[in-house]
C-alpha cells in the first residue's frame, strides 16, 4: 500500500514538474508581452475611436445639435472592438 501511495506521489510530482517546465519555456520575453498587450488594446480603441467619429460626422450632416449618432456609434465600436478582443485571445489560448 505504501507503494502504491509512493508512486501515486512520484507520478503528481513529475506531472507538475513538467507543467512548470512548459510554463518555462512557454512565457514570452517582456517585448512579446508587450507586443501582444498593444494589438489587444489596438483592437479594442480602434473601433471605438472609429465608431465616435463615424458618429459625429453623421451627427454634423443633420440640424441642431444631437449626439444620437456619436453616443451610438460608440457604443457599437465597444462591442465590435470586446468581440475582436474576445476573438483574438480565444485563438492564442
Amino acid at each position: 500500500m505504501n507503494t502504491e501511495s509512493d508512486d501515486r506521489l512520484r507520478e503528481e510530482v513529475d506531472k507538475r514538474a513538467r507543467r512548470m517546465d512548459r510554463a518555462e519555456h512557454d512565457r514570452g520575453s517582456l517585448l512579446s508581452q508587450s507586443v501582444y498587450m498593444g494589438t489587444i488594446a489596438g483592437l479594442f480603441v480602434l473601433p471605438v475611436v472609429g465608431g465616435a467619429y463615424l458618429g459625429n460626422w453623421l451627427d454634423g450632416l443633420s440640424e441642431g445639435y444631437s449626439v444620437r449618432w456619436t453616443v451610438g456609434m460608440i457604443f457599437l465600436g465597444v462591442v465590435v472592438g470586446g468581440v475582436n478582443v474576445y476573438l483574438f485571445v480565444r485563438e492564442r489560448l
